[in-house]
This record gives structure tokens, sequence and C-alpha cells, in this order.
């Protein structure tokens, strides 16, 4: 657990995949500059970035705000190998260069084996993926290598027994997924604590779900005063024994300075916010809201080009707040399909993260909306 720590500077990461855009669908830069400056002065070191977060623009934003501005040992950064962005091993080595160039710097920190699942890890085999990647790491353009996991426990098991030359793995963990059958949080750190790997923990507010919450849920937590639900919510990875870093998809400056505020020193939760998390857990767990983390993911290759996390939010919102005015379907859809303009492809189930019916939940969403 020890191997990185002249490496990371403290626990919090900047994540690079919920980024602000302008009115052109670019990232807004004079915003992104100005948290990477918030950020760093904090103390803080880590981002990370994939070439599909905002097909590119996310790689090029970070070498527009940070490589080119900050010297190579201010910064750590991450990317990843990314299933959908080559067709057979040829493709790869050319993507990596690609990448390199994109962000403006000769080597990666971390280089992620991107999205490991049961779906996709024959490709990424029969691509001869892990085995280029280690070269890369011999060549000095990757300095450690790893995976991002999004399946089972017993999956990952079973992945890092054929390739323990990962160093380090990244999952989704919060304390709504715990035990959630789809993500299994606390069975995947299970299997990490087994194979001795440290842990980098995504979706740790689950998409800003963990912030949002219904009024009882947060009314229990208000209750601690420990601080808001976004600083419970990190806090409550970040302490785990196995993680080495907690990202977390800002978007503004002010969410900046709040977070690294107390991500300085993060203190441990106490006995009662424990047993507040639990009860925030089974009312959240209760409401069977639909278990999306607005990665977009699914949207990407989407032919009707369906907003499916902003209809998902709707449906939640109507969930979480029954008593609140609830309509922002026409706002969510103004500019592409609608939920029952699916056509029923299945593109978007065969890459979520969470494993969600979607085409079962749109045709729902429409039933309600339309």
């Amino acid at each position: 657990m020890e191997r990185f720590s002249e490496l990371l500077r403290g626990k919090f990461a900047f994540g690079c995949m919920r980024m602000q855009l302008d009115g052109d669908g670019n990232v807004d830069m004079d915003n992104f500059r100005a948290m990477v400056d918030c950020y760093l002065d904090a103390g803080f070191n880590y981002f990370d970035t994939a070439h599909v977060y905002y097909e590119g623009k996310s790689e090029i934003a970070l070498r527009e705000g940070l490589t080119s501005r900050y010297p190579r040992d201010r910064y750590v950064l991450t990317n990843k190998l990314t299933s959908s962005c080559f067709e057979n091993k040829e493709d790869i080595l050319p993507l990596f260069e690609t990448q390199l160039t994109a962000c403006g710097v000769e080597y990666f920190d971390f280089y992620l084996i991107h999205s490991v699942l049961q779906g996709n890890y024959q490709k990424y085999t029969d691509c001869h993926a892990f085995e280029i990647v280690q070269e890369l790491k011999k060549q000095g353009k990757v300095k450690h290598i790893g995976m991002s996991f999004h399946d089972s426990p017993e999956f990952l098991d079973r992945v890092l027994t054929e390739h323990p030359e990962i160093e380090v793995v990244q999952i989704q963990y919060n304390y709504l997924d715990l035990d959630d059958p789809n993500v299994q949080s606390q069975g995947c750190m299970d299997v990490l604590r087994k194979h001795d790997k440290p842990a980098l923990v995504m979706e740790p507010i689950k998409g800003g779900g963990l912030v949002f919450l219904p009024d009882a849920a947060l009314e229990t937590l208000e209750a601690l005063h420990e601080g808001s639900p976004a600083e419970i919510a990190l806090r409550f990875a970040a302490e785990q024994d196995r993680v080495v870093m907690v990202l977390s998809g800002m978007n503004t400056v002010e969410q900046v300075r709040e977070n690294v505020a107390f991500m300085k020193d993060p203190k441990p939760l106490s006995e009662a916010a424990h047993r507040a998390i639990a009860e925030v857990r089974a009312m959240m767990h209760a409401l069977k809201l639909v278990e999306c983390t607005g990665c977009r993911y699914c949207t990407d290759g989407c032919p009707m080009q369906i907003n499916i996390p902003g209809i998902f939010r709707v449906v939640n919102d109507g969930i979480k707040f029954p008593n609140r005015p609830n309509n922002r379907y026409g706002w969510v859809t103004r500019e592409g399909g609608k939920a029952s303009d699916c056509i029923g492809c299945g593109q978007c189930e065969d890459v979520c993260p969470q494993h969600l019916p979607i085409r079962d939940l749109l045709q729902r969403a429409a039933e309600r909306f339309e």
C-alpha cells in the first residue's frame, strides 16, 4: 500500500469526466484552468482522464489547462485504454501515441485497461492489451499499470489471478453500492484485499446521487453535523484501508474549494455517522431508483441521440421529491430523442457500467412522461 506514497499527494483526485461545457459543447477552459489552479494550490496532484471522455476533449483540456502550464513533477496523470477505441492489436499503439500527444506529455503515470467486464475481457485478451501495456511500462511510457473494473467480485478475482502484473484497480465504491447486486462494491474491495491491490475509487458520490438526497435522508445526515452529504460520502470512501485515491468529477471552482478543504485531512466518520449512513442506505434502496451515475457511456453511440442519463434523472427526481413539480422531461429531450424513440438496439446496455436494463427503463419513462 506504500508503493505510491511518494508519488501521490493526498487521497483526493480530480476526475475529468464531468467537465463544464460552454455553449458550443467544448470544455469551458477559463473555468477549468481556475479549477486546476485551485486544486494544485491545495497540495493535490492526481488527474484522471480517458480518450472517450467528451470524445477526446477531456485530454485536450488537460493539455491546455494543466500540462502546458505546469512542470511535469507537479501532477500525476492517468489515462485509459478503452475497448471501443480499437478493433485489433495493431490499433493500440497508435491510439496510445494519440493520447500522449493530446495530453501533451511524454508518459502517463498510470495507464488503466478501461472498464473491464465480462463483455469486453476477451477482446482485451485477444488483442494482447495487457501485454502491450506491460511493454509500454518497460519503455518508460507508462509508469504504473492497472485497470478500472465494473463486474462481479468473482470475475475480479479471476482477472487478477490471470494478470498479477496489475498494480492498482479502480472500482466503484460508495456507501449505497456496498451490497448492490449490480455493483457489489464491498465484495470487490474484499477481492482487492485478498490480492493485496490498492484501490482507486470512482463514483464515491454516485454521480451526484448521494448529494441530491430525499428530504428524510438529507435530514438524517444533517443531524450529524459532520459535513455536507458530499463530504460524508467522500470521507466514507477515503477511510477504507485499501483506498489510495478517491476521484471526484468536479465542474465548478466552488466544488473544488469545498472538497479540498476537508480532503486535505479527511477525518474518519463517527460511529453515529455510520449508523446514519446505514439508515440512508435503507431509505434509498426502498425507493428503487434508477441506479444511473450519469457517466454517459450509453449516449455516445445512441443512434437516436437520446439523453438517457437526463431522462433517468427526471425519473429519479420524481421518486425522490414526489411533492415537487417535475416538468423537466421536455427540457432534457429538447435536443435529442425522447424515450419513446428508442429502437431497442441495445448498444447502451452493452456499455453500461451499472448493467441497467436501459431499454425497459426507457419504455417505462415514455409511458410516464409522454
